[in-house]
C-alpha cells in the first residue's frame, strides 16, 4: 500500500470552494486477488454507487488456454461489491466475450444497465459495441451508429449522466493528434449527433485514452502522452465550466508514474477512484486494478461533488415483487425531459446521478400501475449526498391514491405554477392512457389557520388542477374536486417537515 500527501487536483475539481493550499491523503491500494490475476487485468468500469466493476482481463479463458495456463485475449469480468469486499470475479457470458475476438468492457451507464464494449474487427481496427442488461441477462451486442464509429480506431468511451452524451476516443480524421477524445449528443428523435471534437483545450497533437465523464457531468478524466508529465500515458482532468473545457492538470505522483497509467474512474462521491497501473506495488500480475482513497485534511470545508445520487427499488405496494419500471427525470423550471432510464426487471433497482442546480421531476410509471413521482431540488451550494428511496407502486384499482409531489403554489394561492406542468402533464397522460379512468383530485393543508379558510384553500388548488385537465380535452363526468383542509393528515403537524407533507394535492381512483 502506498500513502502520500499532496496537493489535492482532484479536490480542486471536485469540491469546488477548495483552497490551493488544501492538501489530501492519498492512499492507493490493489484491488486484491479476487479481481486481479497474475495476468493483465485493466480497463475498470464501474457504477457511480460502487456495488459493481467490470473489467478486462488477459488470465485464460477458452478451455486450451485454462490447460495450458496460456495468457487469453481481452475478456470481460464483473465483481460485486457486498459485505464491504469485492467478490470473487466471474466471466460475463458468451454473448459479451465472444471467442476469438478481442473483447473489452470501456464505459458503463451510472446505474449499470447500458455496457459499451470495444470490440477488434478484421481490419485490425476496433469499434464500439453496447448491451443492456435485461433483468440478469445481457442483450447481444450491437455495434454503434457511424456517428460515432468510423473507419478508423475506436477505443474506449464514456457516457454522461444523462445519458445522451457519449464521449469516445478516436484516430479518425479532422483531430488536433493522433488519437483524439470525440463526442456526440442524442437529438430530440434518439438519434446520435454527429461527431465534434473536444477542441485543443483538452485534445494534444500526440494520442488521449481512457477517457471518463465523472457523475457530475461536468469532470473529465483522460489519459494522454501529449500534455507532459510523470511517465509515458498520464492521467488528467479538464473540467466544463462557463461553456469551455478547462484546461487539462496533470494528477500527478502517486497517481501517474514512470509507465503508462490509463483507465481512471471516480465514483460519484469523489472519495474513491480506480485505475489500472503496473508500476505500483502490491502488484499480483502485470497489469492490476488499484483503488485510490482521497481524504481531504481540511474535513469541514468538505462537501463533496455538486450531484445526488438518487437510488432504490421499485416495486408493487402489496405483493413486494420487483418491477421493472420507465424513470423519466425532468427539469421543472424549464418544463423539460433531462433524461429516462428503467429499473432493473429482475431486481428493481434504480439509480440516477443528478447534478446540483435544479429542480427535477421524478416520474416512476409501469404498466398497469399508477405512476409515482417524487421532487428533488438540488441547490448550486447542496454538498453531495446518496438518497435512497424505494418505490411502491399502486395498481390501478379504486380507491387508490398518488400524492402530486410536484404541484406547486404560491403562499395562500391557488393559481398552479408553471413549474407544475411537468406533473399536470403525467396526470393527462394517465387518463389519456386509460379512457374509463376517473378520478377525484384533492386538496389538503396543515392545521395552521381556520377550518374554513383551509377548506377553501384546498378546494381552491384541487379545483385548478382539474380545470387544467379540463382545459387539455378530459370530459368533466371523468373529473371531480374536493378540498378536505386539514382533515386528513398523512404526517404530523407538530414539526415543519410534517406540515410540508399535508400540503398536498393527490388523486384517487374512483372507477376504472
Amino acid at each position: 500500500m502506498k500513502k502520500i500527501f499532496l496537493v489535492c487536483f482532484l479536490h480542486i475539481a471536485l469540491y469546488g470552494n477548495a483552497q490551493k493550499n488544501d492538501s489530501v491523503d492519498i492512499v492507493i491500494k490493489n484491488v486484491g486477488q479476487q479481481i486481479n490475476s497474475p495476468y493483465d487485468e485493466y480497463a475498470p468500469v464501474i457504477m457511480a454507487d460502487g456495488s459493481m466493476m467490470i473489467f478486462t482481463s488477459r488470465r485464460p479463458f477458452s478451455e486450451k488456454e485454462i490447460k495450458k495456463q496460456k495468457e487469453g485475449k481481452e475478456n470481460v469480468y464483473f465483481s460485486e461489491f457486498k459485505k464491504n469486499k469485492w467478490q470473487a470475479a466471474q466471466a460475463l457470458p458468451d454473448l459479451i466475450n465472444q471467442p476469438e475476438r478481442f473483447n473489452s468492457a470501456i464505459a458503463i451507464s451510472n446505474d449499470g444497465q447500458h455496457l459499451l464494449l470495444y470490440r477488434d474487427d478484421i481490419n485490425g481496427n476496433g469499434d464500439i459495441w453496447e448491451s443492456f442488461l435485461n433483468g440478469t441477462d445481457w442483450s447481444e451486442p450491437t455495434k454503434m451508429p457511424e456517428p460515432i464509429n468510423s473507419e478508423k480506431h475506436e477505443s474506449s468511451a464514456s457516457i454522461s449522466p444523462d445519458g445522451n452524451t457519449i464521449y469516445f476516443v478516436s484516430e479518425r480524421d479532422g483531430g488536433i493528434g493522433g488519437r483524439d477524445i470525440w463526442f456526440s449528443t442524442k437529438d430530440k428523435n434518439g438519434s446520435w449527433g454527429p461527431a465534434k471534437n473536444l477542441g485543443s483545450d483538452v485534445n494534444s497533437k500526440q494520442n488521449e485514452e481512457g477517457v471518463f465523464i465523472h457523475p457530475d457531468g461536468k469532470t473529465l478524466f483522460f489519459s494522454s502522452n501529449g500534455q507532459g508529465g510523470v511517465g509515458q500515458y498520464d492521467i488528467f482532468k479538464s473540467v466544463f465550466e462557463n461553456g469551455k473545457w478547462s484546461k487539462p492538470v496533470n494528477l500527478g505522483a502517486p497517481i501517474n508514474t514512470p509507465d503508462n497509467d490509463v483507465f481512471f474512474v471516480m465514483l460519484a462521491n469523489g472519495k474513491t477512484a480506480y485505475y489500472s497501473s503496473i508500476a505500483q506495488k502490491e502488484n499480483f500480475g502485470k497489469k492490476d486494478i488499484y483503488e485510490i482513497t482521497f481524504t481531504p485534511k481540511k474535513i469541514k470545508k468538505q462537501k463533496g461533488p455538486s450531484l445526488t445520487l438518487l437510488k432504490g427499488i421499485v416495486s408493487d405496494s402489496i405483493s413486494g415483487k420487483p418491477l421493472e419500471a420507465k424513470i423519466e427525470i425532468s427539469d421543472n423550471t424549464k418544463n423539460e425531459r433531462v433524461s429516462g432510464i428503467s429499473s432493473n426487471a429482475a431486481s428493481g433497482n434504480y439509480l440516477v446521478s443528478l447534478p446540483a442546480g435544479k429542480n427535477y421531476n421524478i416520474t416512476v410509471n409501469a404498466k398497469g400501475y399508477l405512476f409515482y413521482s417524487t421532487n428533488v431540488s438540488i441547490p448550486d451550494t447542496a454538498a453531495y449526498q446518496e438518497i435512497v428511496r424505494n418505490i411502491k407502486l399502486n395498481k390501478i384499482a379504486v380507491g387508490n391514491r398518488v400524492v402530486l409531489n410536484n404541484i406547486f403554489f404560491d403562499y395562500d394561492k391557488t393559481s398552479l405554477r408553471t413549474e407544475s406542468f411537468v406533473e399536470l402533464t403525467n396526470l393527462l397522460n394517465l387518463l389519456q392512457n386509460n379512457p374509463k379512468l376517473k378520478i377525484e383530485v384533492s386538496g389538503h393543508t396543515d392545521n395552521r389557520g381556520s377550518i374554513t379558510y383551509n377548506k377553501n384553500l384546498s378546494e381552491g388548488r384541487a379545483q385548478a388542477v382539474v380545470s387544467y385537465l379540463i382545459s387539455k380535452g378530459i370530459e368533466v363526468d371523468r373529473l371531480r374536486f374536493a378540498g378536505y383542509g386539514f382533515q386528513y393528515p398523512i404526517a404530523t403537524n407538530d414539526t415543519d417537515d410534517g406540515r410540508q407533507l399535508n400540503r398536498r394535492v393527490e388523486f384517487k381512483v374512483m372507477s376504472n
